[in-house]
């Protein structure tokens, strides 16, 4: 349903939504608990979206407080995500139900402290296990200097675009940590980016190259100052109108020079962030320092990239297996 006055979706109370000990009213003081303890919009909006499924999937089953949620009901929801299937018929990934239950662990979390409940029914509940899966595609540093290329840089927008592409790949961040940047946050200098909105709400200084600086500082001085509005605010990439640019716009432009420069890779602008650490890794850096640069709070996540940075393998096997030097 789509509220006539702004085209934004209206979402629907559910349940018994004047009981206030109730599921749904019990949902709407953890957010605004959540937000005054500064949960970014991001995560709140999906944290709401996997705790209305669940709300509903209780109501149905005429369950309407926290208090008759137990861990056994847990575990049929449990079940219920495991065979739950999408519109396209397939089914939620581990990782996926993992997300969806951890939010509801969250909020029980919040209702045992709150003494809503006496005990949180997900304590001992076992989560899906969730497999660090390798990146499907790196590119190579031909193919990241093809999708550069494409770009017009003689036109305005063709040039704030090889800007943003040049700065994922330097830095390796996330889209949305892209789009959020402000003008302050890079500094030519120091040569250094600071991400403000990171995953989880966490900040981290990254260095950032000679090259994307380039690009970035004629951005700046060439496009931004004359696409300046009243909704551009300190946003650094600002569409043609001076608004800042969404992620999917964002993603839509990279897939754009992907298919420019002849290459079908799934992932468009993540594939930066993939090869950016895999190149890294492939020249001799440490994996704390991809660490670092990625955000990752557990470098066991950064691990995968020791996987699918084979090109020294390939040439150490070359240089010292008995099999290619029988060959030779």
């Amino acid at each position: 349903m789509a509220d006539k006055g702004t085209g934004q979706r209206v979402k629907q109370p559910i349940g018994d939504v004047n009981n206030p000990n109730g599921l749904y009213r019990q949902m709407l003081k953890y957010f605004e608990y959540s937000a005054v303890n500064q949960i970014s919009p991001e995560t709140l909006s999906r944290a709401e979206d996997y705790l209305r499924a669940f709300i509903q999937w209780c109501v149905d089953r005429d369950i309407q407080t926290p208090a008759e949620v137990t861990p056994e009901l847990m575990e049929r929801y449990k079940a219920h995500l495991f065979y739950h299937r999408k519109k396209n018929g397939k089914p939620l990934t581990p990782g996926s139900q993992r997300n969806r239950l951890s939010n509801i662990k969250s909020f029980f979390r919040y209702l045992a402290r709150s003494k809503q409940v006496l005990f949180n029914p997900l304590a001992e509940l076992e989560m899906p296990r969730e497999r660090n899966r390798l990146p499907r595609d790196v590119l190579s540093g031909d193919e990241v200097n093809r999708v550069l290329a494409q770009p017009n840089t003689a036109t305005s927008f063709g040039l704030r675009d090889r800007a943003i592409m040049e700065t994922m790949y330097s830095t390796g961040i996330r889209r949305l940590e892209c789009v959020k940047l402000e003008l302050k946050d890079v500094d030519f200098n120091r040569e250094t980016l600071f991400v403000r909105h990171g995953k989880g709400g966490k900040e981290r200084i990254i260095p950032i190259g000679k090259t994307a600086l380039h690009w970035l500082d004629r951005y700046v001085n060439e496009v931004r100052v004359f696409h300046l509005g009243v909704h551009s605010g300190q946003a650094l990439f600002l569409t043609q109108f001076g608004k800042p640019l969404s992620a999917g716009f964002l993603s839509d432009q990279v897939t754009r020079y992907f298919k420019r420069a002849g290459l079908t890779k799934d992932g468009s602008s993540h594939l930066f962030r993939h090869s950016m650490a895999t190149h890294m890794l492939e020249n001799g850096a440490d994996i704390r320092y991809i660490q670092a640069m990625l955000g990752h709070s557990d470098v066991g996540t950064t691990e995968i990239y020791t996987h699918v940075s084979i090109g020294q393998l390939k040439q150490i096997h070359s240089r010292t297996h008995p099999s290619q030097l029988a060959a030779e």
